[in-house]
């Protein structure tokens, strides 16, 4: 039997059932050329930030997001979440106007364990995922966030660098 797809002995579907180690999803993440896709998206969307409506860390934070989710191509929920949730929030402001307020009914208490409702809460779009596929999307995320704290803190100091050598270059010149 294979690492990453076994088969459900007494099935009779033939359905394959994934399996997969949280290595896949760091090796996914950290090839050399997912690393160049998404450092270059990442540049691009900072500098479509620029000129964005929301100010500072707010729209750093969401030029970094949704590099990261057009890297992953939509192929995990929380890329898919990510991605969607740009869009519901623009359709949320134009439906705020005149929005008739409505009672929220109480919680209802849930079976879950507790610990897997804070991960599905910190994952996007995973709150109501069963255990095994949450832990799989939440071992993908993370191995995601690993390589854009990488790419960000290259960033970081390349820029800080860049910074640093300017003045001494002017100061040279002068």
């Amino acid at each position: 039997m294979l690492a990453s797809a076994s088969i459900e002995a007494g099935s009779t579907s033939g359905k394959k059932q994934r399996t997969g180690s949280p290595n896949q999803a760091q090796i996914k993440w950290r090839t050399g050329a997912q690393e160049r896709i998404y450092n270059r998206r990442l540049i691009e969307a900072l500098r479509a930030a620029r000129g964005a409506a929301r100010p500072g860390a707010h729209a750093v934070k969401e030029a970094a997001d949704s590099a990261l989710a057009l890297t992953a191509r939509g192929q995990s929920r929380w890329s898919r979440a990510i991605l969607t949730s740009r869009l519901r929030r623009r359709k949320l402001l134009v439906k705020a106007v005149g929005r008739i307020r409505r009672r929220r009914r109480s919680p209802v208490p849930s079976k879950r364990d507790p610990a897997a409702m804070k991960v599905g809460r910190v994952v996007p779009g995973c709150r109501s995922l069963p255990a095994p596929t949450l832990l799989e999307e939440a071992a993908d995320y993370v191995a995601a966030l690993e390589m854009q704290v990488k790419a960000m803190r290259a960033l970081a100091d390349a820029l800080s660098s860049a910074r640093i050598a300017s003045p001494e270059s002017e100061a040279a010149e002068s």
